[in-house]
Parts: structure tokens; C-alpha cells; sequence
């Protein structure tokens, strides 16, 4: 099921003979070891060799170096430099920080900075809430992490989740024009956590927590929101919430079923699986079944944690109990955000009429799109080369914006659903379908309208 990407992309640099095979030998070479090659390029030509940038993309490093080795064994190729792209794109980090107002001569400098600069230290000693408007806290956040559930890696720690806080503050600014900073804190102990944000947040004007595991999660999210007067946002639960719901509204309206109709099984009951429940369960569905590693979540099952017990009570209304294959038989949805290769398309032949299977564990999904299609109806993933990618850079941008926008201090459920709902509304009828239920995440109108719909919210609420 996996293709080579731009993922594991690699330029080989090697000497060739000048001979008129030698390209067809080298680009068969790369397709008999599986790479795609995406550009050839000569860099110089002798008269008894030519110098070729070969690139191309592979399915993981050990791939791509299988395709360096077949390389080698070609007659007269000589391999001189391998350079993998990702890691090129990462030399030196992926943001920088640049001055908004020039600093040309002694006035320039006497504004920005002193003497000037005391009168607007002064001013926000008189009133605090001048800062948003004279600071960079009106349109900065604080991308924060302890480095214990990067990506799907594990517990790496704080300087190994350094490269994906980049990653998200590039994508902040890239989308929504808000500027983020990396906060990767060396402890993964809760009331040092808290405490550290809490000591930061006069910078920020919003707090994205970011890759810390379940369910220390819940406590650091609920605790900040209740010290802090700026909103936090743990993106892993509420953004992939956010396009999720927004997503499933979409699916339904292709299918023609309502919410309230429908049996939904939820399989990963972790940060984002806790919140896509929650989130859904405003939504009135039919009935919503959690599954995690230990089988179906109900009310009588024994070792249930705090997160579970109230998952337990508010969801699988007859209680049953079993394992995955069970919750799936008569289901309308599934929502798996788990593990990979869960179950098959014979799982998905026992759910209702016009199923829907979104299946987001990434890389690998907990089913194979391409055996899920055979009896579901719409399928969703959380990878770039299927239809349907849930991404949570969806949501984030454009709901952070219309955070600072409003100049919130805290962010609601109502602002979660505004967010969902603006995101499928971007789909409008005449390009819905089953195979884009979502819109692309370089859909330039997606951020905007997220922001809108959550200032509009935001505003209301602060009204109320």
C-alpha cells in the first residue's frame, strides 16, 4: 500500500560513463529497486564522464539505501555523494525571527528602544492589557511540548521534539500569519509543566500544547485553562476533533444519513480520541462506541482510569462488551485514530448500508483504504496520497486566529464546533463527494473561514 514520497527523497550525485545507455540504466536501475525517480539532471559533461544529480524518492531510509547500493552496481557508476532532502530542508531550523520596524539611523533605534521604549513599558504598567496591543503577544503562541508522544514515535524528549514545534510554528505563520515559538520543556512532570506555562504565558496570547501523552494531557490542558487569561488549545485532542466532526458532516450529507441515526465506534481512546467523543457527542449521535486496547468501553468494565469512567458514562448506551469485530457489526462510522491493521474489508461488510471508515492512525491506517472501499461508501485517512486527508493544519491556523483576533482569553465548545462546521462548509455542494469530503490543506479560504467562524464565537461569547 505505501508509495515512495518526499518524505525519504534523496539526491545521488555520480559519475557516469558518457555513454548514450547510461540514463535508461541508471532511471531502470531505480525502478527495478523501487524508487520514482523526479529529476535527472547533468551538472557537468566530459569527454570521459558525465557528473548526474539523480533524485528521487523512496519508502523509508533503508529503502533509499537500497537504491544508492543498486546504483553502485551498475558498470562504470560511481556513487560520490548521497544527500538526503529531508534533513537538508532542516539544516539550521525552519524558522527565524525578523524585526517588523526598520532600525536605520539613532531615531529608529530611539523608538524602538531607548529611551522610547521606557513610555510603553510605562503604559503597560498602568494597564496590563496594553500589552496585546503594543507587544508581540497580539498575535503570538507558544507551541508547547515535554517530547512525550511525538508524532507516532513515543517518548523521544524535548530537543527531539524541536524539529516538528518548527514544523508547526512554520505552518502557523504560513497559513493563519500568526507567529508561534517553540517551548520544548526538559520535564515531563506534570506541576513543573503547568507551572513553566504558566510562568511564560504573559508573552503569548494563546497556549498550543503539543505532543504530550495521555492522559497527563486532560490534567495540564484543564488546570492551564483554569489559571491562564489566554486560551489553551491541545491541538492533538481538539484539532483533529475540529476536522474530524467537520469531516463526518460532510460524509453523512454524501451518504444521506443524519448523526442522530447513526452508530459510531471510536477505536483509540487517547488525546484525540477522548476528544473527537466528546466533540461528537454535542453533535446528538445515535450512539457512540469507544474501543481501545483492551476491547469495547463500557460502564462494568474493571481498571477503567478517570478519562475512561467518564467516556463509559456518557457513551455505548446498552453497555455491551467485546472486542473491535464486534462494535463494527451494524455501525454507520468508524473513526479510528489507533493502530495499523486492525481489521479488513469482511469488518467493514458487517457494518450498515453506506458506511463510513475513517481510518487516521499514520503512516499506516487501521485498514487498508483500498480494502475498505470494497463495501464502505466514503473513506477517509490521514495521509497526503488517498483522498480525504484529515490534517489537523485545518484547524489550528485558522482557529488561533480568530482566538487572537477577538483577543480571547479561554476557547469553548461552541468555538470548537464554529471551527468544524467552517471547515466542511468550505466544501461547497457542488464539489462534495466521496472522495472530498474535506478540502485541501492549501486551500487558501480554509484558515480564514475557521478564523471568522471562531471570532464570531469568541465574540458572542465574551458577549454572553
Amino acid at each position: 500500500m505505501p508509495v515512495p514520497g518526499p518524505g525519504y527523497s534523496i539526491t545521488v550525485r555520480l559519475e557516469a560513463p558518457p555513454s548514450a545507455s547510461a540514463a535508461g540504466d541508471l532511471t531502470s536501475a531505480v525502478g527495478r529497486a523501487g524508487g520514482v525517480i523526479t529529476a535527472f539532471d547533468v551538472v557537468e559533461s566530459h569527454t570521459d564522464r558525465v557528473i548526474i544529480d539523480l533524485t528521487c524518492n523512496a519508502l523509508s531510509a533503508n529503502h533509499a539505501k537500497d537504491i544508492t547500493d543498486t546504483l553502485e552496481l551498475l558498470p562504470g557508476i560511481v556513487v560520490r555523494k548521497v544527500s538526503d532532502r529531508t534533513f537538508l530542508v532542516h539544516l539550521g531550523g525552519k524558522i527565524e525571527i525578523s524585526s517588523k520596524v526598520p532600525l536605520r539611523n539613532r531615531d529608529d533605534l530611539s523608538r524602538a528602544y531607548t529611551p522610547g521604549v521606557a513610555r510603553v513599558c510605562q503604559a503597560i504598567a498602568e494597564n496590563p492589557d496594553d500589552a496585546r496591543r503594543l507587544t508581540i503577544k497580539r498575535n503570538t503562541v507558544a507551541v508547547v511540548t515535554d517530547g512525550s508522544a511525538v508524532l507516532g514515535l513515543g517518548n523521544l524528549g524535548p530537543a527531539a521534539a524541536l524539529p516538528v514545534m518548527e514544523g508547526k510554528a512554520a505552518l502557523f505563520k504560513k497559513f493563519a500569519g500568526v507567529d508561534a515559538w517553540p517551548v520544548c520543556l526538559d520535564t515531563q512532570d506534570t506541576e513543573e509543566i503547568i507551572r513553566a506555562v504558566e510562568l511564560i504565558a504573559p508573552v503569548y496570547g494563546g497556549i498550543n500544547l503539543e505532543d504530550i501523552a495521555a492522559p497527563r494531557c486532560f490534567e495540564i490542558e484543564a488546570r492551564l485553562r483554569e489559571k491562564l487569561n489566554i486560551p489553551v488549545f491541545h491541538d492533538d485532542q481538539h484539532g483533529t476533533a475540529i476536522v474530524v466532526v467537520g469531516a463526518l458532516r460532510n460524509a453523512l450529507r454524501v451518504v444521506g444519513k443524519k448523526i442522530s441515526d447513526c452508530k459510531v465506534v471510536v477505536c483509540g481512546v487517547g488525546a484525540a480520541g477522548s476528544a473527537i467523543i466528546r466533540l461528537l457527542l454535542k453533535q446528538e449521535p445515535g450512539d457512540v462506541v469507544a474501543v481501545d486496547v483492551d476491547g469495547i468501553v463500557h460502564r462494568d468494565r474493571p481498571g477503567l482510569d478517570d478519562n475512561l469512567k467518564s467516556i463509559a458514562a456518557a457513551t455505548n448506551k446498552d453497555n455491551v462488551s467485546g472486542r473491535l469485530h464486534d462494535a463494527l457489526v451494524g455501525a454507520d462510522v468508524f473513526i479510528g485514530v489507533s493502530a495499523p491493521n486492525l481489521f479488513g474489508a469482511e469488518q467493514v461488510a458487517t457494518m450498515n448500508r453506506d458506511a463510513i471508515v475513517f481510518a487516521l492512525a499514520n503512516p499506516d491506517p487501521e485498514i487498508d483504504p483500498m480494502e475498505a472501499q470494497k463495501h464502505a461508501a466514503v473513506v477517509a485517512t490521514g495521509r497526503s496520497d488517498f483522498p480525504n486527508q484529515i490534517n489537523n493544519v485545518l484547524a489550528f491556523p485558522g482557529v488561533f486566529r480568530g482566538l487572537l483576533d477577538a483577543h480571547a482569553r479561554t476557547i469553548t465548545d461552541s468555538m470548537l464546533i464554529a471551527a468544524a462546521n467552517a471547515v466542511a462548509d468550505v466544501v461547497d455542494g457542488d464539489r462534495l463527494n466521496a472522495s472530498f469530503i474535506v478540502p485541501s490543506v492549501f486551500d487558501t479560504s480554509v484558515a480564514p473561514a475557521v478564523a471568522e467562524a471562531v471570532r464570531k464565537a469568541a465574540t458572542e461569547s465574551a458577549s454572553a
